[in-house]
């Protein structure tokens, strides 16, 4: 994590690009763009067998950004990410185990949530910055709105199906910090290595802030 980075990290930046990286020589440059485009935070995701490589390869040569590790569905990638060098850690979802294996690495982390005993589980643990996934699927900017007054306490970084137009309604709500977006880095712009379209589209999310 930067040296720079504030308390929250519901308040770095309006938009956490979420981030699937199938070849390892994406990263650096990937990383780069999303800098240069005024989102210095990436939540790279444990989905493909290069995640760690990648994690190690942005820890390493991209040090001004904050580097979040996600998908983190168990202990033992919770102390992996931590110990490649993930600034903080992303589930999708929370148990007590990997609750527990979270807090114990340290680092910030955002845990998963998608329904209103899991929220109170989260806080009663002390946690109270989360995850909010799936956000469309688990009923969108409407149903954070409708936790805001009983879980004041709780805030949020929701993710899953939101697009630059979706995102303001959730920026807008007092329980939500930023919101987590796969639109900045098309799998075709991946592909073709276009760091321009990464860098623009971060440009545009970052003045949804």
């Amino acid at each position: 994590m930067s040296e720079s980075t504030p308390a929250s990290i519901l308040d770095l930046v309006p938009v956490v690009p979420v981030v699937v990286i199938d070849d390892l020589d994406h990263a650096v440059p990937l990383a780069r763009a999303l800098v240069a485009g005024g989102l210095p935070v990436i939540e790279l995701t444990l989905r493909t067998p290069v995640a760690l490589d990648a994690v190690r390869a942005i820890a390493d040569e991209v040090p001004e950004i904050t580097l979040g590790v996600g998908t983190v569905c168990t202990p033992a990638q919770a102390e992996q990410a931590a110990v490649a060098g993930a600034g903080f850690l992303v589930s999708p979802g929370t148990t007590p185990a990997l609750l527990e294996a979270m807090l114990g690495t340290g680092l910030p982390f955002l845990p998963g949530t998608a329904t209103v005993s899991e929220v109170l589980a989260v806080l009663e643990a002390g946690v109270t910055e989360m995850k909010f996934f799936p956000a469309e699927a688990s009923g969108g900017a409407a149903y954070l709105k409708s936790l805001a007054s009983p879980l004041a306490a709780a805030r949020f970084c929701p993710t899953g199906g939101i697009t630059a137009t979706s995102a303001p309604s959730y920026l807008s709500l007092p329980n939500v910090g930023c919101v987590g977006g796969s639109w900045l880095t098309p799998p075709d712009a991946l592909a073709a290595g276009d760091w321009g379209r990464v860098e623009s589209l971060a440009r545009e999310a970052a003045g949804l802030g």
